[in-house]
């Protein structure tokens, strides 16, 4: 397989996983930057995650306009992808989700931290965007480069930002740290609500953050998690 069709099968495979992993149900999206244009990006058509396929990747230029729809719809907050790619050249994958744990975050003035090793990951710093700040009343869907734009200058340098009343933006340097961070992202918010009835929580450290992060780099054991989560989902890795 060349770059580009392995790429293609593994952004498949990664819609799947965010699928039974319950990250996603009949809406969210992940995408890839592509492998030999990095003014252009990946991402499905508009199709619940779970029933991805080959065929339903498209491909983009980064103000999210498609290459050849070759009459697929395209996803209305393709514009998150776009916009973050064209401000970040390090990320190499986006995912935009709705996982009801991390909604309480947005909407209140508890700050979702770190509280488990596993989630350094997600940065010492997750920043709530409100859309109704800049734009009012909206049906909170990011349809517009402007829309874009302004999620991404909230993200800023950060490896995540929680979307009040929505979801939240995950970047990546590679898909399967993308798909990683989703699901830890998910993880940690239902953990940190636990803790916070019990009493006083010890977050992650600065240093810890630090250390278990790893930046924007793949994380060690990726690869053995990117093997376990294939499986889980009934994904053949070798077809990869």
């Amino acid at each position: 397989m060349d770059d580009l069709e392995s790429a293609i099968r593994k952004l498949v495979a990664a819609n799947r996983i965010l699928s039974a992993e319950g990250v996603v149900d009949a809406f969210g999206h992940i995408s890839m930057r592509h492998p030999g244009r990095p003014d252009r990006y990946l991402l499905s058509c508009s199709r619940s995650p779970e029933l991805v396929k080959v065929a339903d990747i498209m491909e983009f230029d980064l103000d999210s306009n498609p290459v050849d729809a070759k009459g697929r719809t395209p996803y209305l907050e393709r514009f998150i992808h776009g916009a973050v790619y064209r401000a970040r050249p390090e990320v190499m994958s986006v995912m935009h989700n709705h996982s009801y744990e991390i909604i309480p975050f947005g909407v209140t003035k508890i700050p979702l931290r770190p509280i488990f090793h596993s989630a350094g990951r997600l940065g010492g710093t997750i920043p709530v965007w409100d859309i109704r700040e800049k734009f009012g009343d909206t049906n909170f869907l990011v349809v517009s480069n402007e829309l874009g734009r302004d999620l991404v200058a909230c993200l800023g340098g950060n490896t995540v930002a929680l979307m009040r009343g929505h979801g939240c933006v995950v970047t990546g340097p590679t898909v399967e740290t993308t798909v990683l961070t989703s699901i830890y992202l998910r993880v940690n918010a239902r953990l940190q609500m636990d803790a916070m009835r019990m009493g006083e929580v010890t977050y992650l450290s600065p240093g810890e953050i630090e250390l278990s992060s790893q930046r924007n780099k793949p994380k060690v054991g990726d690869e053995r998690a990117w093997e376990y989560l294939c499986a889980r989902a009934g994904i053949e890795r070798e077809a990869l």
